[in-house]
C-alpha cells in the first residue's frame, strides 16, 4: 500500500514499524455542538482507512481524541446554562449518535483533556526544563525560534511568519510566533485546575501530543486529520513531542481536502453551514458516507443537493443488488450446489475484490474502489438474471458484502423490519392475483407504492423494497 505523506509531499510505500500493530492517531472534534460534515469528511476517511487495513490482516490501534475543554465550551456552558464538563457530555453523546449513523467505527481509545490533565502538566514541565517553554504570569508559553524544524510539515518559512505574527492584548509571551501551552485561568472561568503556574488549563496543541504518546508511544505510524490542521495545530505538535522525546512524531502524516458548499466556502456567515444531524433530516447516513467517500480524500469535494441525490441513487443500486441475492437466496429452497457454470463465474467475479485492493492500495483511493464493486454488481445481476442457485447467490452476496463492508457500506439493513401490515397487504395482493382479481391487486400495489413500498414480482416471489 502507498500513501501521500504531507511530511515528504510524495506517495510511500506504508511500512508500519510494527507488522502487528498499526499505531494511528487522528484528531477529533471540539465537544460543544453537533459536528458539521467539515468534520464529517476526516471521521469517514480515516475509519475506512482502519478498514482496510483491518481488512488486510492487521491490527490497527486507533485512537482519536475528544477536546471538552476549550473557549467555545466555555461559552457554550454560559448559553445553555449547564457546567462545562456537562455540556462536553453531552455532545459526546451527540457526536457517538451522529458517528454511529455514518458507520464510524469507535476507535480503541476516546481520551478526553480533561482524563488528562495531569499527564499534561508533566509534559510541560519536561518543556520547562528542556528550555523550549517558559512561564509567564500564569501561562506557559513553547518557545517556536527553539526548535530548528517549526515549518517542516507545513512547509512554512519561519521568517515568512514572523512577518504576519502579532501579540495580542493581555498576551505575555516573548515572541510572537511563541503558543500557548497553559493559560491562567480569567475571572468567571468555570473550569480550572491546579498546576506549578497556578489554577488554569491547557492550550488546544497539547492536547494531541501528551494523548498521542501516552496511548500510542513515542512515534506513532499515521497521524491524520483535516488539511486545515497541517498549520498551525500539526506543525506545534510536532514541535512539542519531538522536543521532549527527541524521536519523530509520526512517520506518515495524511491529509483530507476540504469541503465547500455549493462551490463556495463553508460559513455560518453565508448560511450555509451544515450539521451531519442537519444533513441527517434528509439522507440517511450510509448516503452521505458513500458521498464522502465518492472522490479521492485529498481532493477537495463540493456538497450540493445534485451530488447527494447522484449519492443517494449510487447507493440504491448497491442495496437493490444486496436485496435481490438476499431474495434468491431465500425463494431457493432446492439446496442444490453451485453448477459448474457458476463456478466458473464466481472465479470471474472473485477477481474483482485484486481490483478492489489495487485501488485502495493506491492511496486509499476510495472513488476507484466504489467504481469497483459497480463492475461487480454488473456481472452479478448478468449472472443471476436467468436464474441461479442460491448456493451461487449467497457467495455472490459474501463477495458484495465483504468489499462493500471495507468502505462502511451496505452496513445498515434496508429489507428487515418492514411493517407487518405492509406484508400482510402483499398476501392479500398474491391471494388477489391467485383469484385473478387484478382490479384489486392493482389497488394494493398502488397504495403501498403510495406508503413509500415498491413491489417487483420475480420467478421466486415478490419482492419489497423502499422506494
Amino acid at each position: 500500500m502507498k500513501v501521500y505523506n504531507t511530511l515528504t509531499r510524495r506517495k510511500e510505500e506504508f511500512v508500519p514499524m510494527d507488522e502487528h500493530n498499526v499505531k494511528i492517531y487522528v484528531c477529533g472534534p471540539t465537544v460543544y455542538n453537533f459536528f458539521h460534515i467539515g468534520n464529517a469528511r476526516p471521521f469517514v476517511v480515516f475509519d475506512t482507512l482502519r478498514r482496510y487495513l483491518e481488512y488486510k490482516g492487521e491490527k490497527v490501534t486507533f485512537v482519536q481524541n475528544f477536546t471538552d475543554v476549550d473557549d467555545k465550551i466555555l461559552n457554550r456552558a454560559r448559553e445553555e446554562g449547564i457546567s462545562p464538563l456537562e455540556v462536553g457530555e453531552k455532545y459526546i453523546r451527540e457526536y457517538f449518535q451522529d458517528a454511529g449513523a455514518l458507520n464510524v467505527k469507535k476507535a480503541s481509545v476516546h481520551p478526553r483533556v480533561t482524563e488528562n490533565i495531569g499527564e499534561i502538566i508533566d509534559f510541560i514541565k519536561i518543556l520547562i526544563e528542556k528550555g523550549y517553554a517558559y512561564e509567564a504570569d500564569g501561562d506557559v508559553y513553547y518557545q517556536t525560534k527553539k526548535f530548528k524544524d517549526y515549518g517542516k510539515l507545513s512547509r512554512q518559512n519561519i521568517d515568512d511568519l514572523e512577518l504576519g505574527a502579532r501579540i495580542e492584548v493581555g498576551e505575555k509571551k516573548k515572541d510572537p510566533l511563541d503558543f500557548a501551552l497553559w493559560k491562567k485561568q480569567k475571572e468567571g472561568e468555570g473550569l480550572a485546575w491546579e498546576s506549578p503556574w497556578g489554577m488554569g488549563r491547557p492550550g488546544w496543541h497539547i492536547e494531541c501530543s501528551v494523548m498521542s504518546t501516552k496511548y500510542l508511544g513515542d512515534t506513532i505510524d499515521i497521524h491524520a486529520g483535516g488539511e486545515d490542521l497541517t498549520f498551525p495545530h500539526h506543525e506545534n505538535e510536532i514541535a512539542q513531542t519531538e522536543a521532549v522525546t527527541g524521536k519523530p512524531f509520526a512517520n506518515y502524516w495524511m491529509h483530507n481536502g476540504y469541503i465547500t458548499i455549493d462551490n463556495e466556502k463553508m460559513s455560518k456567515s453565508k448560511g450555509n453551514f451544515f450539521t451531519v444531524r442537519d444533513i441527517l433530516k434528509e439522507y440517511d447516513g450510509e448516503v452521505l458516507r458513500f458521498f464522502l467517500l465518492s472522490g479521492h480524500y485529498r481532493s477537495p469535494i463540493n456538497f450540493s443537493r445534485e451530488l447527494m441525490e447522484q449519492s443517494k441513487n449510487g447507493l440504491a443500486r448497491m442495496r437493490n443488488a444486496k436485496s435481490n441475492l438476499r431474495h434468491l437466496i431465500r425463494s431457493d429452497g432446492s439446496g442444490a450446489a453451485m453448477t459448474r457454470q457458476e463456478e466458473s463465474q464466481l472465479k470471474q467475479l472473485e477477481a474483482y475484490r485484486e481490483k478492489f485492493d489495487q485501488a485502495m492500495d493506491d492511496d486509499l483511493n476510495t472513488a476507484d474502489a466504489i467504481s469497483v464493486v459497480f463492475e461487480l454488481i454488473k456481472d452479478i445481476n448478468t449472472y443471476v438474471r436467468e436464474g441461479a442457485t442460491g448456493a451461487f447467490a449467497e457467495r455472490c452476496l459474501a463477495l458484495l458484502d465483504e468489499l462493500a463492508g471495507v468502505l462502511g457500506l451496505l452496513q445498515q439493513e434496508q429489507e428487515e423490519g418492514i411493517d407487518p401490515a405492509v406484508k400482510q397487504l402483499v398476501q392479500e395482493r398474491q391471494a388477489a392475483r391467485k383469484a385473478k382479481d387484478f382490479k384489486r391487486a392493482d389497488e394494493i400495489r398502488d397504495q403501498l407504492k403510495a406508503q413509500g413500498y415498491i413491489l417487483e414480482d420475480t420467478p421466486q416471489g415478490v419482492k419489497i423494497t423502499r422506494a
